[in-house]
């Protein structure tokens, strides 16, 4: 419901041509099956309840047409749409097993070899006359990625999805009027950043995004994400899986190999991510847990007149 509302506010019925053939590349296709909310629309319901079902692929096709619908520029909209190929199975629960709490990006070094190999992508790039290069380094396009608290096309399209599904406070309506609302400006650092023309707008953006950051630093998402990477360690380190096993199959298959495995250990880790209550889940704090701040620009300047740093009071600040 939301996505599908989503997609024909970004016009997806009109999606440019040169877009379409690269929505068959494996590398992207692969993503289907990889969820957006890190393997946890198979834990336990009594923490979970997510309204549909979307998929880092459903993400980066709503980023790419975010992209688009704001520059027109193929290179740009291409780097976001592959934004995310390096993705694994269960995505951040991936960066937790490797103690990457607070950047989130020990995965994304994986960029270049994925798209390398997928031979469609490479097909599709020659076609357009596009360098791989222009592609792989999604970073060098701010309005894809910028750091925080710059807003950009991932980290917007991820506020609308996340408050859409998971925190459940952004509508139908919300999602329209963000949409319609944004335009790029030149920021302080002379980059192209996406803002906002009303501050109304921006101010609701905020405190959706303030709520997202609570839900991921609440002890049941952090115990939850916790544990099902201490399962995926587990299953590498007693060789049930590998590494490179995370970017071949799909959740659904690890999920069906996990429920197959006699092993007294990780059968009662995984009866536990199924089943657990609210109430019986313990506070286990990360240190340096990865700080969503923003701090959009309205009309060219800052909502709250400043560049904000990780553990600002702005965070917190409640706007009227």
């Amino acid at each position: 419901m939301y996505l599908e509302h989503y997609l024909k506010t970004l016009d997806y019925d009109n999606i440019p041509n040169f877009l379409i053939k690269y929505l068959d590349c494996p590398s992207l296709i692969r993503l289907k099956k990889v969820g957006y909310f890190c393997g946890m629309d198979y834990a336990s319901p009594n923490i979970y309840n997510f309204e549909e079902y979307i998929s880092r692929f459903d993400h980066s096709l709503t980023t790419a047409l975010l992209t688009y619908k704001l520059t027109k520029d193929k290179k740009t909209t291409l780097a976001a749409l592959f934004h995310d190929v390096s993705t694994p199975c269960f995505s951040h629960v991936i960066d937790y097993m490797n103690q990457d709490y607070e950047i989130q990006e020990s995965t994304e070094e994986y960029t270049e070899l994925i798209l390398k190999q997928d031979k469609c992508f490479l097909e599709c790039i020659k076609k357009d006359n596009i360098d791989i290069e222009e592609v792989i380094n999604f970073k060098n396009y701010s309005v894809v990625d910028n750091e925080r608290p710059k807003l950009c096309a991932d980290r917007l399209d991820g506020i609308i999805l996340t408050g859409a599904i998971w925190t459940k406070n952004i509508t139908i309506n919300d999602i329209t009027n963000i949409i319609n609302d944004i335009l790029l400006f030149k920021n302080e650092f002379n980059e192209l950043e996406i803002g906002f023309k009303n501050v109304d707008i921006a101010k609701k953006v905020i405190k959706v995004n303030n709520v997202i950051n609570q839900y991921c630093h609440s002890k049941e998402d952090n115990y939850m994400m916790l544990l099902l990477s201490e399962i995926t360690r587990l299953l590498i380190n007693k060789k049930y899986l590998t590494y490179d096993d995370l970017y071949i199959y799909n959740e659904q298959k690890l999920f069906n190999i996990i429920d197959n495995i006699e092993d007294s250990q990780i059968k009662e880790l995984r009866h536990i991510f199924k089943t657990i209550k609210k109430e019986n889940i313990i506070n286990n704090e990360i240190p340096n847990l990865k700080n969503r701040s923003i701090n959009p620009l309205v009309n060219s300047k800052r909502i709250d007149g400043e560049i904000i740093t990780s553990n600002h009071k702005y965070l917190n600040k409640v706007l009227k």
